[in-house]
């Protein structure tokens, strides 16, 4: 259970009538030289029509600057760190007489930071064999792949088909295309493509049938049979370079075939090596968590619910799903999400408690290559995408994200790595 802290508090708060009274002056000047009335000249309407034409306005204009003003003046003097915005009730205000009101509203957690240095982990250094680096320049190969044209002879396994392809009945629209490459035998390339392409000859056509699996991508025509005039154009085959110090130096600047193994060793050690570190480091976190026991405001939790239904959101409409159509049941979307949206506000809270305790900062060093690579990635000038995160608030997000994450690395460092 977490510790008994009461994080919803509430104050009851008076402003004396001079501060009111004083409000009340600047808020009629304000209106009196925004406001236009037919009859008085810009900045000449009579104070007494003012406020009695908008004692609503002045009236809001009044609460809308006195109310939050005292209300965190008082929260400062009595050492409150409050979260979120307070629920102002019970307003009294009244012309000659003191403006009161209560605030409600909750506070940041206060907890003990237990030992955060050692904390035991499962981590080996990940391993890179042989086998898995004469694979990925096995894929480095192919990508460098040659499709030659070959003399014509009968179409066989192993052969790139260059054709035309139109369908002649079983699909709407139809399918015209000029010409697309079909591999005769390969594993993408449908049975019944290879069958009727396998031994015709460069310049001949063919109509034939080819059944399309009830699966297939394209639902339109996933399960039918479309009948093709295909017209086979030229008959290639793949062509990879060979393997030697040549090769190397053409993929980059490699003297030998021995210097891009190493290259590439080091490639895969490093891709490895940063998803087992970050596993490394949830897993602290994780660790962390269950060693802090303390409650999390529900201003902190309704706001991390907020921050993961808008990146589930951002994800449909990456893949072409429009957001505004998705209908959102909001009371069971917190109660589904509540429980991992108090393990982050947990885990985020314990980590920047951690930050501040080993004095991690993010230095302008590090937050200026960070812009640098959003503008590259823009095409932007640097200048441009700065004044525009500044704008945005975005390079105080980019500042936390850093401190984060060297937060994370001093808890992975300082942590007991055990073998796994």
């Amino acid at each position: 259970m977490a510790e008994a802290q009461n994080l919803k508090q509430t104050l009851e708060l008076t402003v004396p009538v001079v501060d009111v009274d004083s409000e009340t002056e600047r808020a009629v000047e304000s209106l009196k030289k925004r406001v236009r009335i037919p009859g008085f000249r810009p900045g000449k309407v009579p104070t007494d029509l003012i406020r009695r034409r908008f004692q609503e306005d002045i009236r809001q204009e009044v609460l809308d600057k006195l109310l939050p003003k005292h209300f965190f003046k008082r929260a400062e003097e009595e050492g409150l760190a409050v979260v979120g915005t307070p629920s102002i009730t019970e307003v009294h205000f009244h012309p000659g007489e003191p403006l009161r009101f209560k605030a409600e509203f909750e506070v940041a957690p206060q907890f003990e930071l237990k030992d955060y240095k050692g904390v035991e982990v499962k981590y080996s250094e990940p391993e890179v064999s042989d086998e898995e680096i004469d694979k990925r320049i096995d894929a480095i190969r192919e990508q460098k792949a040659e499709f030659v044209a070959i003399e014509p002879r009968p179409a066989e396994d192993g052969d790139y088909a260059v054709l035309s392809l139109n369908s002649l009945a079983g699909v709407n629209p139809p399918i015209n295309q000029d010409e697309v490459t079909l591999l005769i035998g390969g594993e993408e390339t449908l049975a019944g493509f290879s069958e009727n392409l396998r031994g015709m000859n460069p310049g001949e056509e063919k109509d034939f049938d080819v059944l399309y699996p009830e699966d297939y991508g394209n639902e339109k025509i996933a399960g039918k049979t479309v009948r093709f005039h295909a017209a086979l154009k030229v008959l290639r085959k793949k062509e990879l370079p060979e393997l030697n110090d040549e090769f190397a130096g053409d993929v980059g600047d490699f003297k030998n075939l021995g210097e891009l193994r190493e290259a590439v060793r080091t490639a895969i050690f490093t891709e490895r090596q940063y998803v087992a570190q970050q596993e490394a480091k949830n897993k602290i976190v994780d660790a962390l968590v269950e060693m802090h026991d303390f409650p999390v405001p529900d201003a902190y939790i309704e706001r991390q619910i907020e921050s993961q239904v808008e990146r589930h959101l951002h994800e449909l409409a990456a893949q072409g799903v429009d957001p505004s159509k998705v209908k959102l049941d909001w009371a069971k979307i917190k109660e589904s999400q509540r429980e991992r949206a108090v393990k982050d506000v947990k885990a985020s809270l314990l980590v920047h408690r951690i930050a501040d305790a080993e004095q991690i900062h993010a230095t302008n060093d590090e937050v200026d290559k960070e812009v640098a690579r959003f503008a590259r990635q823009e095409r932007e000038p640097v200048a441009a995408v700065r004044m525009r995160l500044e704008k945005e608030g975005g390079l105080g997000r980019i500042a936390a994200r850093i401190r984060t994450e060297k937060a994370l690395s001093f808890l992975f460092e300082q942590a007991r790595k055990v073998a796994e």
